[in-house]
């Protein structure tokens, strides 16, 4: 529950006083010994916070779920195992888990969904980081249109989706290998393109190094270059580009 609901709640004599300033008094966040949970953040900067899973343990992430489900706040957990979100949902069985995106999302109230976001890959091998992207866009208010498997190694491929991609508000371009992707896309759209490199390639890719390079040496303007595999920071970028924008055009 955001703070605006709860005041409105509090008006409406939905929710006593006594019961918001119990609420209240984890603000600005909880500590629970482990773990300090971010419950202001989305009155500070729009978005929730969203919790890094791997490396945690399950009895840490379950309590940290639990809490977030107490609230009836909205949660999205990233780089999240089977395992994890198995031990979780015992404790929070609203949790759902997505395989691909390798995401725990726990949901009590949707985002209204804005714009479009194209997510590209370069190859099959790409998806699972551009649903990553995907699924935190989506997660936080954003339309996506999935556009897969158009690499630069058969480049008909993506000229017969640019009237798609073309469209979309902004672009999530994720490749490995040599990441030429990101490069040829900012190349022949006018809207901004987050480059996401993989992790995907032969040796000689040096664990997505090489990918990262050229989306950062590329001439095409319009590129802002993510981290290594982080299709997390793609996703919750192309969301706050599009919103910030929504909320100009409101204003005219």
């Amino acid at each position: 529950m955001e703070i605006h609901e709860l005041l409105q709640k509090v008006k409406d004599n939905e929710i006593s006083l006594q019961d918001a300033e119990k609420y209240l008094k984890t603000l600005p966040y909880e500590d629970l010994g482990f773990a300090k949970l971010d419950h202001h953040r989305a009155l500070r900067s729009g978005f929730g916070e969203v919790v890094y899973c791997a490396g945690k343990t399950q009895e840490h992430l379950a309590k940290i779920y639990e809490s977030f489900s107490k609230r009836k706040s909205n949660v999205l957990g990233t780089r999240a195992s089977q395992e994890q979100f198995e031990y979780v949902k015992q404790t929070v069985p609203d949790a759902v888990y997505d395989p691909l995106s390798h995401t725990i999302s726990l949901k009590f109230d949707e985002h209204e969904r804005v714009g479009m976001i194209a997510v590209c890959t370069g190859g099959t091998s790409d998806i699972a980081v551009a649903e990553e992207a995907a699924v935190t866009a989506e997660f936080f208010g954003s339309n996506v249109e999935r556009i897969y498997d158009v690499g630069v190694a058969g480049i008909h491929r993506l000229f017969s989706k640019m009237p798609e991609i073309q469209k979309a508000n902004c672009v999530v371009a994720v490749a490995g290998m040599e990441g030429a992707l990101a490069g040829v896309i900012a190349g022949v759209v006018d809207k901004p393109v987050i480059a996401v490199p993989t992790s995907i390639g032969y040796g000689a890719n040096f664990g997505g190094l090489s990918a990262l390079l050229t989306m950062l040496n590329s001439c095409a303007e319009g590129i802002a270059v993510v981290n290594i595999d982080n299709g997390f920071g793609a996703g919750y970028m192309v969301t706050q580009i599009y919103r910030l924008a929504a909320v100009k055009e409101k204003e005219i």
